[in-house]
């Protein structure tokens, strides 16, 4: 298992440290290499040395430094590419239900990708800044992968030979701006500023078999305000898995080492399971009272996302964000 971190510092891509488990100690990864896209870019050379210095760090409780989450910016401070997904029918189905719009025809068998804003990305406890309410400000917990280089026409059957990392992202979104950006026909841009993402990015074979088939089979908790609103299985209802979406991606180029690569927002059919966006929330009020009740984000709002493991750790570490003017 290698859990990494990038501290901020001297250059705009942080400094790569190594976490312990218990996320309380790091280790500076300098010796090896500076950061994490520099790891990405020479996976096979680097990964046995990182996972040495976690050994390392993890039999020796002496060794390295107390980890202060205030100083740690996303994994990936800025990316290649950041490619999200809608992975999650329900999601789909339901926000479109509540608006009276039918979803595509090819839902169940193409892939909805879109193509976000990389070059600045957010730490785990950054500010969420809310420069205009009425934009509509919406938190949304996913996973992520980061990829390797990824050939064209890579398929599902060998995708999993290019995911390095897994991640957790707040993939913040001004639901207001979205019709209007849509209607004209050219995809998402104003309506999707910078995305969060919690600190550490872990290799898959820490999760064992909660990762499979492409799928993070554990349970992403959202706390909002104090109140968990989702505690929602990220496996079972991912109807495209990462595979697949790296296969749907790579029909037509290639893709780069520290692409990152996101699962859309995780969602359940089951209502006692809550919600992983208030989109979400919304949909449901108004398909049960005719009107949603509840707003969207607002100056001294706070939102938590996490994920837990079998052990009850914070596998991922927590966006912990707040709002502000």
């Amino acid at each position: 298992m290698v859990r990494l971190a990038s501290i901020r510092g001297a250059s705009r891509d942080g400094s790569l440290v190594v976490v312990d488990k218990a996320a309380r100690r790091c280790l500076s990864a300098a010796g090896v290499v500076g950061t994490l896209q520099g790891a990405l870019d020479d996976w096979d050379r680097v990964a046995p040395a990182l996972r040495a210095l976690a050994d390392r760090l993890e039999r020796d409780p002496a060794l390295g430094t107390p980890l202060d989450a205030q100083t740690l910016a996303a994994p990936l401070p800025r990316a290649y590419e950041w490619v999200d997904g809608s992975s999650y029918l329900n999601h789909v189905q339901l926000v479109r239900r509540a608006r009276n719009a039918p979803p595509p025809d090819d839902l169940e068998t193409e892939p909805l990708v879109y193509q976000g804003g990389s070059g600045v990305l957010l730490g785990p406890v950054d500010p969420l800044k809310l420069p205009e309410p009425a934009w509509g400000l919406d938190f949304e917990a996913e996973v992520c992968v980061v990829l390797g280089d990824v050939p064209i026409g890579t398929t599902a059957e060998h995708a999993a030979d290019h995911v390095r990392l897994l991640m957790l992202a707040n993939d913040l979104t001004y639901r207001n701006l979205v019709p209007p950006e849509l209607k004209k026909g050219f995809g998402f841009f104003q309506s999707k500023p910078a995305t969060s993402f919690a600190p550490f990015a872990v290799t898959p074979d820490e999760f064992g078999r909660s990762f499979r088939d492409g799928r993070l089979h554990l349970k992403v908790l959202s706390t909002y305000n104090g109140e968990l609103v989702g505690d929602v299985d990220a496996g079972p209802e991912m109807h495209f898995s990462f595979y697949d979406l790296i296969q749907h991606l790579s029909e037509t180029r290639a893709f780069t080492a520290g692409t990152i690569l996101g699962s859309g927002t995780v969602s359940n059919a089951a209502r006692e399971r809550g919600v992983s966006c208030l989109a979400e929330r919304r949909a449901r009020e108004t398909l049960e009272l005719g009107a949603p009740k509840s707003g969207f984000m607002k100056a001294g709002d706070r939102i938590r996302i996490e994920v837990l493991d079998a052990g009850g750790w914070s596998i991922f570490g927590a966006i912990d964000q707040l709002v502000t003017s």
